[in-house]
């Protein structure tokens, strides 16, 4: 049997660059690696519950025309038959768009695709369908009550995190590439942590979310998950620039990264974050951060202010603003919400107004606050998360001596960041018997620095996205 020239000899996809010169040199077909991830998604899927819509005979489509273009001599772009899938929050036309219930299957099939998706195929990537998630994105665990819970590809027995569960399964275990996915509160960084992959959330802002399913819009962010950096590099290249369809979107002019990753990081100012991201830690968690601090040779401990509050602010803003978009379905169809969220809508929903209006104003004070730091630093280092994947159901771990419930408590130290829009890459630390997450977080706009200090990482060999076993 002939290798696929797609897979590298440890049987993982090569990186999606790799992947592109090779579908522009005609040396595999865009069609053939189209097949080729179908075949690992109807080996694997069943176990891992990544998809809830695979869009195969529109991959198959896509791919023949980038298969066309080629043959035409003409230009394609820099993902070129790479395979990608997101998060079913994205509107991919000719499908309802469920955002994780079972109340949205009912809507009319979408007519369009969503920005993100159009970009990434406009950059020759090909769309292999929608991703397993929380219901309506709220939701630490990766646990879905109507579509199953999405299965960690390191240990199937362990959560992948939430609310982009899905996503951090098929990229973890091999089906796609790359996929896309949603951050409120964490719902990127977190799978990405358990899944053993990277993550960005960029700046607020920064990434189009038109024809996506909202969750809380004053801070939702959409973004992509690789397996190495240079594939998140590419993927958010792809996918810059202004949207008049999404009001939220900056016109702020597009800055390519992927030439900047080998840029020399000596000269920046890296701190890790103290006080409240010392605590509430497993120890997997003390030894990731031991281990990015030493290889990046920090020195500086910065303290965020108020990040507990912050973090209560957030809770306060998700949970109102959640309510209230769901008022008429919590209204009509309790039922057909997973209790868990119903019961946390609902509360949101009689949060008084006038709490809403402190958290608020709350936010403004604590984004100055943490923007003056950055006129100090230009990395901030933090856990994100404090533990390993926990087991499929587990409710409660123990944290400080004190018993908390897991699904408030595993975006304890993710949620005080996306409050105020930050840009983060979540990197991989494999460490045994399971890999765990850190946060390199930069001031607003200034993903390349992220990515840069998380290049670096990896090219020391301490951050990496290594292959479960078995997939």
């Amino acid at each position: 049997m002939q290798p696929d020239p797609v897979m590298s000899p440890a049987g993982e996809w090569l990186p999606a660059s790799e992947i592109a010169q090779a579908v522009a040199a005609k040396k595999i077909s865009a069609l053939a690696v189209t097949e080729t991830a179908l075949a690992r998604i109807a080996a694997h899927d069943p176990v891992l519950n990544a998809f809830t819509d695979v869009t195969a005979e529109r991959a198959r489509a896509t791919a023949k025309v980038v298969d066309a273009a080629i043959a035409a001599g003409q230009s394609v772009g820099p993902l070129a038959g790479v395979p990608f899938a997101v998060k079913n929050l994205f509107d991919i036309e000719g499908l309802p768009t469920r955002a994780g219930s079972k109340i949205n299957r009912d809507r009319p099939a979408s007519t369009r695709d969503a920005t993100l998706i159009e970009r990434m195929e406009a950059s020759g990537a090909v769309l292999l369908g929608g991703l397993n998630m929380g219901e309506y994105a709220y939701d630490f665990t990766g646990e879905n009550v109507h579509d199953g819970a999405s299965r960690n590809p390191h240990d199937t027995t362990r959560m992948t995190g939430g609310s982009s569960g899905g996503s951090g399964a098929a990229v973890g275990g091999g089906l796609v590439p790359l996929a896309l996915g949603s951050d409120t509160n964490g719902s990127i960084r977190v799978p990405s942590s358990f899944c053993g992959i990277f993550g960005l959330k960029p700046t607020y802002g920064r990434l189009s979310r038109a024809r996506s399913f909202p969750f809380v819009a004053s801070f939702d962010h959409l973004g992509p998950f690789a397996r190495t950096v240079e594939d998140l590099a590419l993927s958010y290249d792809a996918m810059q620039g202004p949207d008049t369809d999404d009001a939220a979107c900056s016109t702020r002019h597009v800055e390519p990264v992927t030439s900047l990753l080998k840029q020399d990081i000596g000269d920046l100012r890296v701190a890790l974050a103290g006080g409240y991201f010392r605590k509430n830690l497993f120890p997997e968690a003390r030894e990731a951060i031991a281990r990015v601090t030493k290889a990046l040779g920090v020195t500086r401990e910065v303290e965020i202010p108020e990040a507990a509050r912050a973090r209560s602010a957030a809770y306060v803003i998700s949970t109102a603003e959640g309510g209230s978009l769901h008022l008429d379905r919590l209204r009509t169809r309790p039922n057909d919400f997973d209790p868990a969220t119903r019961d946390r809508l609902i509360a949101g929903a009689m949060v008084p107004a006038p709490f809403v209006d402190r958290a608020q104003k709350f936010r403004r004070w604590y984004r100055q606050q943490v923007l003056e730091l950055f006129k100090t630093v230009d990395i901030i280092i933090a856990p994100a998360t404090p533990c390993i994947a926990p087991k499929l159901g587990q409710v409660n771990f123990t944290l400080d001596g004190v018993e908390l419930p897991v699904r408030a408590n595993i975006g304890i130290h993710t949620q005080p960041i996306s409050f105020i829009g930050l840009p983060v890459v979540a990197v991989p630390i494999p460490l045994d018997p399971m890999p765990i997450g850190v946060q390199i977080i930069a001031a607003p706009w200034r993903e390349d620095l992220a990515l840069r200090v998380a290049y670096a990482l990896q090219q020391a060999g301490v951050a990496a996205a290594l292959r479960p076993k078995g997939f």
